[in-house]
């Protein structure tokens, strides 16, 4: 593999200056995972507000009955051991589970995640563990319902497993049937092209899916088929038995909703301040508190005293709703603004790993962890890469066309190129002879309309027919030289398709399946080996 940097424009102005230039966000942050002496100062704080947080104990217990179920790996099983004593911290990553681990950014987040934890457990002297956390209570099917592959024609096709039913259930309380992941798993057999790697992947995710009821199991069980034996531990934020130990951080957040809502306006009204978008809606009474009722997720609101949803269909006062939480936890479910707080009352966090996107939001609670008693732990960008194939760097060279050049569009350079394959200069030729006719045709008319008035509007009309007649053949003939180039436009098209598929970056839309296919599970490995770059620059790797 040949790894060159590719900086892209774009993104949140508010991640671009954290990756770039973190002393003008540091007030929005809580320091700099990149700089070693914020990994101290960070490691402890943890130390000193160890009684803080859930008992690790208890924690550990309810991972490890989790793994042992989706990724029961011995370096797991170390790590859960690591994390039962105290001293031991963690480096965190997540994302909603998709569909055979949905696209390939979700990778690069645990391989980040892995890396990080190794360097910074070298650094710091003591065990870091890297810990990836399924946003199983999410409810939003229609985002991890489906991947994309390159096909054995080299398109992109999609997969996707339809939801029985209109309940806004977390996605690791949605019930897949088999016959659902029977369908999802043939379309991937028939659209990967045979190689001798592809009897075994296909093997592992039909045993894997027929062991799996939702679609957070399947992903955990994908997820620590790639990574187990990097020690990366998984965990559903559904998971009920983690539930009841956020009990007590569910009360906190419940008693001192009014001051965690100033924390966000405030926080909001400082990044706008200094001239940033917010990236996550932060309204005037909200409780950013989901409520399951009857397996639907709801989201609370504050009104008139009460916390509600928007169309009434539940509402209790702050007491009763405390009453709830005693007796049934596995009610409560965090919010996009409200998750990274339980993250650091569950665990001892000394970084998370977060995308572009995710880093500028994470600026909205930074007030919200001091509320708490709380310290906002250090972030890391999220590696990011485009993988580049070596009949792909061939096409691209033979066309000179760069990374940039795709990422932008190629439609204009693709035009260049052919109408330089046009050695009759038939474009030219043709504007030419439209010109050439107009300056012959429409003197004419205009003689014509000096010996009747409708002559003028009948020849402009003739005019016109006898235009779109010649554009027509133009037409033809550009169909034609395209015909005579379709197979290096086919070229243009297949490296399009596989770098900016859907005019986006290919990690955010292609699935590794494809990958693993091809160059097998060595492959993963050997891009573990990639030397680590926390500045968010993003990669190509040609192979």
């Amino acid at each position: 593999m040949k790894v060159v940097t590719e900086p892209l424009a774009g993104g949140s102005a508010l991640a671009r200056d954290y990756m770039n230039r973190y002393e003008t966000v540091e007030h929005l942050y809580g320091g700099d995972f990149r700089n070693e002496g914020s990994r101290a100062l960070r490691a402890e704080w943890l130390d000193s507000h160890e009684a803080l947080r859930a008992d690790r104990a208890q924690v550990a217990a309810c991972l490890r009955s989790y793994n042992e179920a989706h990724n029961p790996h011995e370096a797991v099983k170390s790590s859960l051991a690591l994390l039962e004593k105290p001293g031991t911290l963690v480096i965190s990553g997540g994302q909603q589970s998709g569909l055979f681990t949905g696209p390939l950014l979700v990778i690069y987040k645990a391989m980040t995640t892995i890396i990080a934890a190794r360097e910074a457990g070298e650094q710091l002297g003591r065990p870091v563990v890297p810990l990836f956390w399924i946003a199983g209570e999410d409810h939003d099917w229609d985002e991890v319902n489906h991947t994309y592959v390159l096909n054995r024609s080299g398109e992109i096709s999609k997969i996707k497993i339809e939801k029985t039913g209109d309940v806004r259930s977390s996605v690791s309380d949605i019930k897949v049937e088999d016959e659902s992941w029977q369908q999802a798993v043939a379309q991937l057999d028939e659209l990967l092209q045979d190689s001798e790697f592809k009897p075994g992947i296909m093997e592992f995710i039909r045993e894997a899916s027929s062991a799996s009821n939702n679609m957070t199991d399947l992903f955990a069980k994908l997820m620590g088929n790639l990574f187990g034996k990097f020690g990366l531990i998984l965990l559903d934020s559904a998971d009920p038995c983690l539930r009841k130990l956020e009990q007590p951080f569910f009360e906190t957040l419940i008693r001192e909703n009014g001051e965690l809502e100033t924390a966000y306006l405030n926080a909001a009204t400082v990044i706008r301040d200094s001239g940033y978008q917010l990236q996550a809606d932060v309204a005037e009474g909200s409780a950013n508190l989901f409520y399951i009722h009857e397996g639907t997720r709801l989201l609370l609101h504050k009104k008139d005293g009460f916390f509600t949803d928007r169309k009434g269909t539940v509402s209790f006062s702050k007491e009763a709703l405390l009453d709830i939480l005693y007796t049934h936890p596995e009610r409560f479910s965090n919010n996009v603004l409200t998750r990274p707080l339980m993250q650091d009352y569950l665990l001892p966090t000394l970084a998370t790993v977060l995308g572009q996107g995710e880093i500028a939001y994470w600026a909205i609670p930074h007030q919200a962890f001091k509320t708490v008693g709380g310290a906002m732990p250090l972030i890391i960008p999220r590696m990011s890469f485009t993988l580049v194939e070596g009949t792909l760097q061939k096409h691209m060279d033979k066309y000179g066309i760069g990374f940039p050049d795709v990422h932008q569009g190629l439609d204009s350079k693709r035009q260049e190129w052919l109408t330089a394959q046009d050695e009759l200069r038939l474009g030219d030729r043709f504007e030419e002879t439209k010109a050439a006719f107009n300056a012959l045709y429409e003197p004419l008319i205009e003689q014509l309309g000096t010996i009747q008035a409708g002559l003028l509007k009948l020849g402009s009309n003739n005019k016109d027919k006898i235009l779109d007649q010649i554009s027509f053949l133009q037409a033809k003939a550009q169909d034609a030289l395209e015909k005579q180039n379709e197979a290096a436009l086919r070229q243009w098209e297949r490296i399009e398709l596989s770098l900016m598929p859907q005019g986006k970056l290919q990690e955010r839309v292609y699935n590794i399946m494809y990958y693993l296919n091809r160059y097998g599970p060595d492959w993963l490995d050997n891009l573990m080996a990639v030397p680590a770059d926390y500045s968010g620059t993003h990669r190509m790797i040609y192979m």
